[in-house]
């Protein structure tokens, strides 16, 4: 007999994140609730009015400390192009 070799399909499987997951990516991206609220929602593909009272009771449930942006403790490298060296004979 011959048998034809079998193919594996495969699907993606998209999960949405959960609404504490988008939330606290939101709190990662942007300051104000209102933006929260927005990145939030687009995460989850709810309407914003849906997201905007779990944002506001996450932002009083837990307050962030301001996140300060500079990098402590790294060192900064200045990479400098230079000419090729020409050789004369």
């Amino acid at each position: 007999k011959n048998k034809k070799p079998t193919q594996r399909t495969y699907r993606t499987r998209f999960d949405p994140p959960t609404l504490e997951e988008a939330i606290f990516a939101a709190q990662g991206l942007a300051e104000h609730i209102e933006g929260q609220t927005q990145i939030a929602a687009m995460l989850m593909g709810l309407p914003e009015d849906e997201v905007r009272a779990a944002v506001k009771k996450a932002a009083l449930a837990s307050p962030r400390p301001p996140v300060s942006r500079s990098v402590a403790g790294r060192r900064t490298v200045v990479i400098e192009n230079r000419s090729s060296r020409t050789l004369s004979r």
